[in-house]
């Protein structure tokens, strides 16, 4: 009988087989809903399928923040004229400051061979719905906009002006992320552990469609030679 890691590599290469031609995924929520937090839960434990589209952005640099990392730094000059060049997916404004997604950034993701991840605003997913991209639209909200308030005031960050603004625009975002057909899903984020294993289903369950012939060999590979392990190349293929 041939050993577990022989399937697991048998497995993982299906899997990167799977996961090239994947539909992207478009998460959307407002600021304090933990789209963050669920976003790195996903990162760290499918390192080599998913990747962070890296969004353009005209603000400073806040403390730990890396240029090409955490954004691509840039001045309003240069994005506007990049922009009007159409080298951008998605754009939005607040406060002041202009946000993007470059169309270089999704293929560059893309071209590595993994499941591009976008996290972008609500003026960001309506653009988007216009373009060619076909992505997975996920939308991520608090249980209500008390705890929505309540988080952003722990971070302690903005002021209360700047919080109000982001309160308002948060109630506009929920009416929309809320409207059926906007999203493919709405993930209520009471209990982080409990909202990112509704992400994981969602994502096993929606990206396997259209490849299903690469899934159904390799499980049947597991059926008949490793029984016991059916769920763990369900599991590694995802």
């Amino acid at each position: 009988m041939a050993s577990l890691s022989c399937f697991r590599t048998l497995a993982l290469g299906a899997c990167n087989m799977f996961h090239k031609g994947s539909r992207p995924l478009v998460l959307c929520g407002p600021s304090g809903s933990g789209k963050s937090t669920l976003l790195k839960k996903l990162f760290e434990e499918f390192p080599d399928t998913f990747g962070y589209s890296v969004s353009h952005t005209t603000r400073s640099p806040r403390p730990g923040e890396e240029n090409g990392k955490h954004y691509h730094f840039t001045t309003k000059d240069k994005m506007q004229k990049q922009i009007e060049q159409d080298e951008f997916l998605e754009t939005a404004t607040f406060s002041g400051n202009m946000y993007g997604t470059s169309k270089r950034a999704v293929e560059e993701v893309q071209k590595a061979g993994k499941i591009c991840v976008l996290d972008v605003e609500v003026q960001g997913v309506k653009q988007i719905k216009q373009s060619s991209l076909d992505p997975l639209y996920i939308f991520i909200k608090a249980p209500s906009i008390e705890e929505l308030e309540k988080r952003l005031r722990a971070r302690k960050t903005e002021t209360e002006d700047a919080l109000q603004r982001r309160l308002s625009i948060a109630r506009l975002e929920i009416e929309y992320g809320e409207k059926p057909g906007n999203f493919d899903i709405v993930i209520e984020n009471d209990n982080v552990s409990k909202a990112y294993e509704k992400l994981r289903d969602f994502l096993m369950s929606n990206l396997k469609q259209g490849d299903a012939g690469i899934i159904n060999s390799a499980y049947v590979l597991y059926v008949n030679y490793y029984p016991y392990n059916c769920y763990v190349y369900l599991y590694l293929c995802f």
